[in-house]
C-alpha cells in the first residue's frame, strides 16, 4: 500500500511538472508573439522568472506572487508580481568604454520609468515591459557598435581620437587640408537615438566652431546610425577642402 502511495506521489509530482513545463512553453509563446526581442528566458519556475539582456551583462529577475482572480495568462490563472530586479553583471574594470557607457543608458532609462512593479502588477503586463527593455537595448547595442566603428576607422573621417566618459562622447576631428583641429562633445542619453544630442566645440586651430558645427548638425536628422552620420557629415562639409 506504501508502494502504490508513493507511486501515486511521484506521478502527482510528474504530473505538476509536466503542467509547469506548459505553461512555461505557453508563456513563452505569448512573450514571443512581440516578434522583437532582445532578451533570453533563463529561468521559469513557480517562484520567478530571469531574463537576460545584452550578451548576458544585465539581468532582469521578476518574483511571482498567488494568482489573479478572473486573469489568465498562457491559458492559466494569471499570477501577481511582487518585484522585478535589475542588475548589471558587466565587469566596469574589464570592458571597453562604449561597453560602459551603453550600460550606463540603459540603466538611466531603467531608472527613469521609476516603480517597474507599479506598471507591472501581474503577469498580462511582463510581455510590454520586455518589449520597451528590448527597443533601448537594441538602440543602445546599435549605438556601442557604433563607436566601435568610429574606433577603428575614424581616421578615414579625420576623427583622430574618440574619448568616452560616462555619457559623454569627445570627438577630436583634425584636417590638414582644412587646416583645422576641433574638439566636439557629445551628451548621449537613452533616448538616443531619436533625439538631437546637445553638443559643445572647442576649437584647437583654424576657424571652425560653434556656429559651423551647429549649422552642419541641423541638417543630419535623429535616426538610425545618428552618431555615425554625424560624423560622416562633418567630414564632408567642413573638412574635405579649404575654407
Amino acid at each position: 500500500r506504501e508502494l502504490s502511495e508513493l507511486d501515486a506521489e511521484e506521478e502527482r509530482d510528474l504530473a505538476e511538472m509536466e503542467k509547469l513545463k506548459e505553461t512555461e512553453r505557453a508563456s513563452l509563446e505569448i512573450l514571443q508573439k512581440y516578434d522583437f526581442t532582445e532578451w533570453e528566458l533563463m529561468e521559469w519556475s513557480e517562484q520567478q522568472a530571469v531574463f537576460n539582456f545584452l550578451y548576458d551583462s544585465v539581468t532582469l529577475t521578476v518574483v511571482f506572487g498567488p494568482p489573479v482572480d478572473g486573469e489568465f495568462f498562457a491559458a492559466r490563472p494569471s499570477r501577481s508580481i511582487i518585484s522585478l530586479d535589475f542588475e548589471s553583471f558587466l565587469d566596469e574594470e574589464q570592458a571597453p568604454p562604449s561597453s560602459c557607457l551603453v550600460q550606463q543608458l540603459i540603466f538611466q532609462f531603467i531608472e527613469s520609468r521609476g516603480s517597474w512593479q507599479e506598471k507591472c502588477p501581474t503577469l498580462q503586463y511582463l510581455p510590454q515591459a520586455l518589449f520597451d527593455m528590448s527597443l533601448v537595448v537594441n538602440r543602445c547595442k546599435i549605438l556601442g557598435e557604433e563607436l566601435e566603428f568610429l574606433e577603428r576607422w575614424g581616421t578615414k573621417f579625420d576623427l583622430l581620437e574618440t574619448d568616452i566618459k560616462d555619457t559623454e562622447v569627445k570627438l577630436l576631428f583634425s584636417s590638414s587640408v582644412a587646416f583645422a583641429k576641433f574638439e566636439l562633445a557629445l551628451v548621449l542619453s537613452h533616448d538616443y537615438p531619436s533625439a538631437v544630442l546637445p553638443f559643445r566645440v572647442q576649437t584647437r586651430i583654424g576657424n571652425i566652431g560653434e556656429k559651423e558645427i551647429a549649422a552642419v548638425l541641423s541638417r543630419v536628422p535623429v535616426g538610425h546610425h545618428y552618431l555615425q552620420r554625424i560624423v560622416f557629415s562633418i567630414h564632408q562639409n567642413l573638412l574635405k577642402g579649404p575654407r
